[in-house]
């Protein structure tokens, strides 16, 4: 059997591409996340190409729980250009998000403790998949969001010093 052949070691594992396409920077200043999850989410076509194209926004986005499922509401996702009207999507519909069960229930007893929502942090490509990362978070206090900044700073200020 020659050296270069098609077959595939079992022991090699197959490396996904991760390509971030949106992120949601301001969910990490007004929230301290605790926990992120993977999950899928259920999408149209010409949605899936508005993300592709970079036309997602997370900003205001947030999950909520609807008979027995997750819901990702107020996220805006474009229309895309060389779509008509009428085949093209609603940009604030409400998306299903993917996941098991066990994960639900999971999330649904975290989000009733006192002030933890859950929030949308990016969406990415993995491999052919377009996923979407969540995060279960408490909001910052004015004094937190301060405190957060001048931790930022000293760690920037400290990785200037220690490259001169």
């Amino acid at each position: 059997m020659p050296k270069n052949s098609n077959k595939v070691n079992k022991n090699t594992k197959k490396e996904t591409i991760f390509k971030r396409l949106a992120e949601n920077r301001y969910a990490k200043f007004q929230y301290e996340i605790y926990e992120k999850i993977e999950a899928g989410i259920e999408l149209l076509g010409t949605e899936v190409k508005s993300i592709r194209n970079g036309k997602a926004n997370l900003r205001d986005g947030y999950c909520t729980f609807r008979n027995g499922e997750i819901l990702l509401l107020n996220v805006h996702i474009s229309p895309h250009k060389n779509v008509g009207s009428f085949f093209n999507h609603d940009p604030l519909r409400n998306r299903k998000l993917l996941l098991h069960k066990k994960e639900i229930i999971k999330l649904k007893s975290n989000t009733e403790k006192k002030g933890m929502t859950i929030v949308p942090l990016s969406i990415y490509l993995k491999g052919q998949w377009i996923k979407i990362t969540i995060g279960i978070g408490k909001g910052k206090n004015l004094h937190d969001k301060r405190e957060s900044e001048k931790q930022k700073s000293v760690r920037k200020e400290m990785k200037s010093a220690l490259k001169r």
